[in-house]
């Protein structure tokens, strides 16, 4: 249980600086208390798109993978991020990505600092 609320908090703050970086990617809300719970809600949404469907998508492309070595990851990050922001909308949550390559800038930029972060904070079980 532990490990899950470390992952998504990592996701969350993640997330938080790819919305503080790139203008294309928007949390809107009223209050700060709002946006924190919103950003806390898109990173569960996140991290369950990335335990679920990322695996699969990740199986059909490893041909892809292979033959751009590795970069194809870059499209599946985008892509990922491009679908939270889908199932935010249809949750009615305010996080929107807008076009394709901000998807992948805030993939790459969420890659990073997700990583970042797991490395820092505890992983226990």
């Amino acid at each position: 249980m532990k490990n899950f609320v470390v992952k998504t908090i990592a996701n969350a703050g993640a997330l938080a600086v790819a919305i503080w970086l790139i203008g294309s990617i928007t949390l809107e809300g009223g209050s700060t208390g709002r946006k924190a719970l919103t950003l806390i809600l898109v990173a569960l949404i996140f991290g369950l798109v990335n335990f679920l469907v990322k695996p699969v998508v990740q199986l059909l492309t490893f041909p892809l993978f292979i033959l751009t070595l590795g970069l194809i990851t870059l499209v599946v990050n985008a892509l990922m991020l491009m679908l939270t922001s889908w199932l935010a909308g249809v949750f009615d949550l305010s996080f929107h990505v807008e076009g394709f390559w901000t998807a992948v800038l805030g993939g790459l930029i969420i890659s990073v600092v997700s990583w970042a972060l797991n490395v820092v904070l505890p992983d226990e079980n």
